[in-house]
């Protein structure tokens, strides 16, 4: 049984504010798009597709309790993260005198931003970039961020604009699932809620998706 996301639209208002906040700060308006986990397009179904996703690395809260509202308290948290509350190296350019410090790194802004349902509570993750893995992340001086590769898998996609509501999700986790039925095709575990947009954007045209594994 999947977890509600009941109150989504109005529960996530504080931290998709604070990334409304922090994305005018540092993402100029003519930016290129934000970096994604690789993926290739396997097929193609009226309702769905069916993707090979590489390899990636989270950062990742455990957040216990209500569903709608697990965003709204991991969001602070793992934007700390990314935005200087870890450990790391910086080597500096070659001047004179030589210098090596460490220095907290900051790292880029990635999409989506997932959620899961785990035992005890929901999983809130941010995708690393493609050049941080296991042996170069920083180490978070948060205890409750958790770092971890996501190996390769297949995942069927259903994507949908409109608005972060219990009854959008509803519907179009509904039509992933019937078109894999209809295909005969078997998911496992909890479906994933992805969003790749801030508030800024316009309902109509938001990027949601749900993921299914496959594997």
């Amino acid at each position: 049984m999947h977890a509600s996301i009941q109150g989504v639209r109005r529960g996530a208002r504080p931290w998709l504010a604070c990334l409304a906040a922090v994305s005018s700060l540092t993402v100029p308006v003519t930016s290129h798009a934000v970096e994604e986990p690789a993926y290739t397009r396997l097929r193609t179904f009226p309702e769905f597709e069916i993707r090979q996703y590489a390899a990636y690395t989270v950062a990742e809260v455990l957040v216990p309790g209500y569903a709608g509202d697990a965003a709204n308290r991991a969001f602070p948290i793992l934007a700390g993260y990314i935005f200087r509350k870890n450990k790391g190296e910086r080597k500096l350019a070659m001047t004179a005198p030589v210098t090596q410090a460490a220095t907290p790194m900051k790292l880029d802004m990635t999409a989506p931003v997932t959620q899961s349902t785990a035992a005890g509570g929901m999983v809130v993750q941010f995708v690393l970039p493609k050049d941080i893995n296991m042996e170069n992340a920083p180490e978070p001086l948060d205890a409750r961020v958790t770092l971890r590769e996501v190996g390769a898998r297949q995942v069927a996609v259903i994507r949908y604009a409109g608005f972060w509501s219990q009854a959008n999700y509803e519907k179009h986790l509904g039509k992933l699932q019937d078109g894999l039925r209809a295909a005969n095709i078997a998911w496992r575990g909890e479906p994933v809620l992805a969003r790749y947009n801030g508030p800024w954007t316009p309902w109509f045209m938001r990027r949601n998706e749900i993921w299914l594994n496959l594997d």
